[in-house]
Parts: structure tokens; sequence; C-alpha cells
């Protein structure tokens, strides 16, 4: 097998943003528009991989021997991945509207539903359904927005949305390797974020060794969408210190 690219001829570092479940690149349009002052972003999709370990290999893959990785809900399962199999490769670390915690068994068993029906015929349902508990209230009454989200879990499709719910489910406890973190390392989450609440967030930064923890106001869990002026501004930010 050949090594991986080597890293930016630049002084910018490579910027690697992972999507969360069920959407693609569109969800990080604001930060690659405005961050390539900075960095060199590049966002992979994940909706071809059926476990949490085989997003991590194709991420690396992909990516130069160092880079920055920033990883939004499941983007954020994958990163922490990602820290797991090749620390020394990670010059810095973002977590948006993540969780530590492996899935639980309510969890588990509302997402084989959810597949069920969309494997029946009722995608269009049950993403649509699912915007609520992702979004912040105020933007339900955004079409564009609300057209971008469905949008992009139509892109991603049934094949791909029960793939990356089975690589949820699938997931491990990232929480014993939070110590070991030694990179700079930002924790952002949306404080109206039901899916992944800020306690969780407040779990993990507390865990990683000098972790930034940043709460979004107004902000629901696709963050990076939601709000997406204030988290380019932290990424910038993050990409900068020292």
């Amino acid at each position: 097998m050949s090594p991986p690219p080597s890293g930016n001829p630049t002084s910018r570092p490579t910027l690697i943003l992972l999507p969360g479940m069920p959407l693609d690149a569109a969800l990080w349009d604001h930060q690659v528009r405005h961050l390539g002052e900075v960095a060199d972003p590049k966002v992979i999709e994940l909706a071809d991989c059926a476990t949490i370990a085989a997003m991590a290999d194709k991420v690396l893959a992909q990516a130069p021997e160092r880079f920055a990785v920033a990883g939004l809900s499941m983007g954020g399962y994958v990163a922490l991945e990602i820290l797991r199999r090749a620390p020394e490769r990670v010059e810095r670390l973002a977590l948006l509207d993540t969780n530590a915690r492996p899935d639980t068994a309510e969890a588990t068993a509302t997402r084989r539903e959810a597949v069920a029906l969309a494997r029946q015929g009722r995608y269009g349902q049950v993403i649509r359904a699912a915007l609520p508990r992702l979004v912040h209230p105020d933007r339900l009454a955004d079409d564009g927005f609300v057209r971008s989200v469905l949008a992009q879990m139509e892109r991603v499709g049934v094949d791909g949305y029960a793939r990356e719910q089975e690589a949820i489910i699938g997931r491990v406890d990232s929480r014993p390797g939070l110590a070991a973190i030694r990179c700079p390392t930002l924790v952002i989450c949306g404080r109206q974020d039901i899916l992944t609440p800020p306690a969780l967030h407040e779990e993990m930064a507390e865990a990683i060794p000098g972790a930034r923890l940043v709460l979004i106001e107004d902000c629901g869990h696709l963050s990076a969408m939601e709000q997406p002026q204030a988290v380019t501004a932290l990424m910038r930010d993050w990409l900068l210190r020292g």
C-alpha cells in the first residue's frame, strides 16, 4: 500500500471536515468557503461505509500525514475513532454537537425502527419527522434552510442512511480515551441541541486536557449550518492558535 500523501505544501494545515448523519458536504459549505485563508478544507463524505471504523480508515487513507479534523455528530464519532487509530497524525480536533458515549438501547431501537420505515418506502416521512429534533425551532420556518437539509438527506438516500445508522449503533464508548488526547481541541454545542445536549459536551471538554468548550445560542444540533458565522469564527481561532 502506498503511503498517505504528504502534508500541505503551503503553511495552511489540511482541515478534514466530517458530516453528520445523514448529511453530506453541503453541511460545511460556509466553513469551506470562509476558512480557505487559514486552512485547506476537505470534506470527506461517509455514507458508503457501514461502520465507524471503516469511516475512520477511509479518512486516514485520503488525509495527508498530518491534518486537523472537525466532525459534527456522527462525524465526531469518526474523529474520535481516528484519534484512537492514529493520534500522531491529528494536529487539531474539533467536536461539534456530538457525544463520546456509546448508543443506548433506547436509541438503537429508535434507529432500527426508522431504518425499517425508510426501507418500506417512507424515507421522506422519516427525514421530515427528524427535523424538529435536529434544528432550532426558529429554523423550521426558514424554507431555504429546510430544503437544504432535506436535499442532503435525499442525496445520502435510503441505503446510505441505513449504513450510517448501523455504524452509529455499533460505535464504541470513546470516554476512556479522552484523557489521552493531546492536540488543541475545540468542543462546540448548540445551546438548544436536543440530540446531544450541552451536558454531553461538558463531559468531553472536562475529560480532554486543555479543551475549549463553547455553547452557541439560538442553535440546535446542526450548528455548522444553523449558526455558520459563529462556527466559522470559532474554527478560525482554533486553527490559528499556537
